[in-house]
């Protein structure tokens, strides 16, 4: 049984918005914002294509560390536009000499705070990627300069203006799967035991010191010629906790972000996480050869007030049992289960005898199945008007505390008990210590 979908996006204020962006876009058809991509590999540039396909942005200058991104990322761009954008290797070069009116931030994880915080102080509205950063005080400081500066942040969490997820939070906020006592979000994956790699010297054109940046400094293991062939540089590096955190830092920010925004919550009480290595192997690091050290299997769970989250990932034995999809999150309620899905859409199982499933199917953008064109209507929007975004920063700052606190439970062993409001970890100097990281000198870890 399908549902017309016109029934649940009536009344939302995100499909609202969405149903009424040609309009949007007639109104401010005046303005063209001078646009800066900083981090110019594969996601970074879907978020680019999005910009120029609005048809009010002009790609102004692209910065990388790595010449091998960059210059075929401006070439791409010159062939989309007739454009040649300004290439840049350091971020405050490109702020300072372009002053652009928008900033995307897509480099790895560890570099999205300081580069976004130089990017609104530069006087430029910023869409940065989720995880907003690498520990927690980091994100409560990218709210504060956003705020201290006036600007627009718009985090790249695209599912909350994905057409199906947002009738889907319709379908479960109006009751039709019960009331929701616990959910379960999940991505569960195949894979088998790590190899380790060989260091190697960084090859030329991609300046190394620069690209670790407030991180340690690890010697280079990548594979520039295959994207996808291991190591750290240029896709790997979610699996390398100095840079980033893991498969729960990643892929679980969607999903635990879908948490809080369906049940409507800001943060939970208590985390407890577990995991760990028993496919992979022990992480290994020496001066010859170094593998990944990130869990290949992770369980968090998040005590709210009136329900329980369970996060869960598992980087081996990849699971058809899983017949709905093998990522999303599942809504267990009184009148039966809801997976919110990506690339199946959504799907409710009644309880009741003799009750159809109800299905929702995707609407999903090329390439790679996103709806960033959508998300990025918002931003512009949210700067036309000055309201928030749909994925403001302090709202993806709680999503991406909820993946931090399940790393933070993980390293420590033990569960922690959260206040949300001062963002600390109650009676726990130990745990309190881990809301932040030593920067590599000469970089200054930002003040909240």
């Amino acid at each position: 049984m399908s549902i017309d979908r016109r029934t649940f996006l009536k009344g939302s204020i995100a499909s609202g918005l969405a149903l009424s962006f040609p309009n949007i876009v007639t109104a401010a058809r005046a303005k063209t914002y001078r646009t800066a991509l900083i981090g110019s590999g594969w996601w970074g540039m879907n978020i680019t294509g999005e910009a120029i396909a609005s048809g009010r942005c002009k790609i102004v200058a692209m910065c990388d560390v790595d010449d091998h991104q960059l210059n075929p990322a401006v070439e791409k761009v010159k062939g989309l536009t007739g454009d040649t954008p300004k290439r840049y290797k350091d971020f405050r070069e490109l702020l300072e000499k372009e002053k652009p009116d928008i900033a995307i931030v897509a480099t790895p994880d560890h570099w999205h705070p300081l580069c976004a915080i130089a990017a609104v102080e530069a006087g430029a509205h910023v869409y940065v990627e989720k995880p907003i950063g690498h520990t927690i005080a980091e994100g409560r400081a990218m709210v504060n300069a956003a705020r201290a500066a006036n600007r627009v942040v718009q985090v790249g969490t695209h599912r909350r203006i994905s057409p199906h997820c947002i009738s889907g939070r319709k379908f479960i906020q109006q009751g039709r799967a019960g009331k929701i006592g616990s959910v379960r979000a999940f991505v569960l994956y195949g894979g088998g035991p790590e190899k380790p790699k060989k260091n190697m010297e960084p090859p030329k054109g991609l300046d190394w010191n620069m690209w670790c940046g407030p991180a340690p400094l690890r010697p280079f293991n990548g594979n520039i010629d295959n994207p996808w062939g291991g190591g750290i540089h240029p896709r790997g590096f979610r699996q390398y906790l100095d840079y980033a955190n893991g498969t729960l830092g990643d892929w679980g920010v969607h999903w635990v972000d879908q948490i809080l925004w369906i049940m409507e919550e800001k943060w939970p009480k208590t985390v407890y996480s577990t995991g760990g290595r028993p496919i992979k192997g022990p992480p290994i690091l020496t001066a010859e050869e170094q593998t990944s050290d990130a869990p290949d299997h992770q369980i968090a769970t998040y005590e709210f007030e009136d329900f329980t989250a369970h996060w869960e990932h598992r980087n081996f034995a990849g699971n058809t049992a899983e017949k709905a999809e093998n990522v999303g999150c599942y809504f267990y309620g009184t009148k039966g289960t809801f997976h919110m899905g990506w690339q199946k859409g959504w799907t409710f199982y009644p309880l009741g005898k003799g009750q159809k499933e109800i299905h929702e199917g995707p609407q999903l953008n090329d390439p790679d199945s996103q709806n960033i064109k959508e998300l990025w209507a918002d931003f512009l929007n949210a700067i036309e008007t000055g309201k928030r975004p749909v994925c403001d920063i302090e709202l993806i700052h709680r999503s991406t505390n909820m993946s931090l606190l399940g790393m933070l439970s993980l390293k420590l062993g033990r569960s922690v008990q959260w206040d949300g409001e001062k963002e600390v970890i109650v009676g726990d100097k130990t745990a309190n210590k881990l809301l932040r990281r030593k920067y590599r000198k000469p970089w200054i870890y930002p003040r909240a």
